[in-house]
């Protein structure tokens, strides 16, 4: 749900660094940073926020997340699974930080305080697992059914809109049937829950669809939902940065929701890269449908980065637009 740092101690390896990144490009940034690591140091990278990355921590180190229910998620996992002794500096911008983030914490640990600041920053500290929490059923993955849609979408912590339909995906949804009625490989670029993959395959049984997001805890939840309707022999998973890792030409039909903001950051460079990586895999003539916010005016973009670009829809929040990839 976020990035975890977890410092254990475990009998074959004392001194272990663990370190567990929701997001593939910070995963791929501190691989890197990493290079060849020398044999007297220990740090390992782990694909999921479980027992194995927890069970032996007696440190951990948090950034804490812009998202409640992430850092809910986070903490629950650490109670259940960490020893008793744990202690957690949950850190991140004084201004960014609420009481509300003591009361998540103080459900999972008997106590919670915060440090003094520095250069704009503090720290909370968590320490005492509740016995509660160490046997509590997992809260997350939360499930919702959105009646209009008569579909079950499950979400984990750190996704975007959670188990709601947000209203952007909600604009692309309305003209999704337009897109590319012949595609037989489409992907879902910044998945989030998957709800655009899912009704793709729910509406199109020929179809098979790549949900791609770079956070873990979005491809979990998106083929979670294509499972709970029963289509998730046709929606794959795909945790990457910007399809990186899917081939040149080998989609027919892209559907994107692109972010605008970056944590509490507005900012627009992850949409473009988005683009660029749908114009990559899109075959000549294939289609990238995109919302986006109407004031962003993404359409010159789409116009250079992919090809054509016409405004299927337009309000004064969202705009849908049809780009079609030419052979250059």
């Amino acid at each position: 749900a976020t990035e975890t740092g977890a410092e254990a101690a475990p009998a074959a390896a004392p001194g272990t660094v663990r370190s567990y990144q929701d997001s593939a490009s910070a995963e791929r940034a501190l691989l890197e940073l990493l290079g060849p690591v020398p044999s007297s140091r220990h740090v390992v990278v782990h694909p999921s926020l479980d027992a194995s990355l927890l069970s032996a921590a007696g440190l951990v180190l948090l950034r804490l997340p812009k998202s409640l229910d992430a850092l809910e998620e986070t903490a629950q996992a650490i109670a259940r699974w960490a020893p008793d002794d744990v202690v957690v500096y949950a850190g991140g911008p004084v201004k960014h930080m609420t009481r509300s983030m003591n009361e998540v914490l103080g459900r999972s640990f008997g106590e919670v305080h915060a440090t003094l600041g520095r250069f704009k920053a503090r720290a909370l500290v968590a320490r005492r697992p509740l016995d509660a929490a160490r046997t509590a059923a997992p809260v997350f993955p939360r499930s919702a059914h959105l009646a209009e849609l008569d579909l079950t979408v499950v979400a984990h912590g750190g996704v975007f809109a959670g188990a709601r339909l947000d209203i952007g995906t909600r604009a692309l949804l309305a003209v999704l049937d337009e897109a590319h009625p012949e595609a037989r490989d489409a992907v879902d670029l910044g998945c989030g829950t998957g709800v655009l993959a899912t009704v793709l395959a729910r509406s199109r049984p020929g179809i098979r669809v790549v949900a791609s997001d770079q956070s873990a805890a979005a491809v979990a939840s998106a083929l979670a939902t294509a499972a709970a309707y029963g289509v998730g022999d046709r929606v794959s998973g795909l945790r990457d940065d910007a399809l990186s890792t899917l081939p040149d030409g080998s989609a027919d039909l892209v559907v994107c929701n692109p972010p605008f903001h970056a944590g509490t950051t507005l900012e627009t460079d992850a949409a473009h890269r988005m683009f660029a990586a749908a114009a990559r895999v899109l075959r000549p003539g294939g289609e990238l449908w995109t919302v986006y916010n109407s004031h962003l005016r993404h359409k010159s973009a789409l116009s250079r980065t992919v090809g054509p670009t016409t405004m299927v829809r337009q309000d004064p929040k969202f705009t849908v637009t049809r780009s079609v990839r030419q052979v250059r």
